[in-house]
């Protein structure tokens, strides 16, 4: 798998070690906010900020869709609509779109090891968001 972090060079054949310690650099506010794990296939996992601020987004290239994670709880901080600001730009969240670093390498790592991803984590369609994209 392939690992790419802003601002650094991709890590061809990522490691659990690897993961750990990308997820744990990462902040909205930089050097790095953002990184992606992606497999053979092309499907891949990007992520967003750092810290308790962060958005999960899985590719499924197989069958072209896009998704973006969610948990049961909203967040009693963030209410719909809450930007999140990173390196790559803006993104709008909902309340449930939250998640923590923590989450975010769980299912880092459950998808290097091709395990599946953490029951804890839903998983939002938002796939038409790319439909107009080409």
């Amino acid at each position: 798998m392939r690992l790419e972090v802003e601002k650094r060079p991709a890590i061809e054949n990522a490691t659990a070690f690897d993961v750990r310690a990308a997820v744990a650099d990462l902040r909205s506010y930089g050097p790095s906010s953002y990184a992606s794990l992606t497999d053979a296939q092309g499907s891949y996992l990007q992520m967003a900020g750092g810290g308790v601020t962060c958005m999960l987004e899985w590719r499924d290239a197989v069958n072209r869709r896009h998704f973006r994670a969610h948990l049961d709880a909203p967040s009693k901080v963030f209410p719909d609509g809450t930007i999140l600001t990173f390196g790559g730009g803006e993104v709008k969240l909902k309340n449930d779109e939250w998640l923590t670093a923590s989450m975010v390498e769980a299912a880092f790592l459950a998808f290097l090891e091709g395990k599946p991803l953490p029951a804890a984590i839903g998983w939002r369609d938002i796939s038409a968001m790319f439909e107009n994209l080409a």
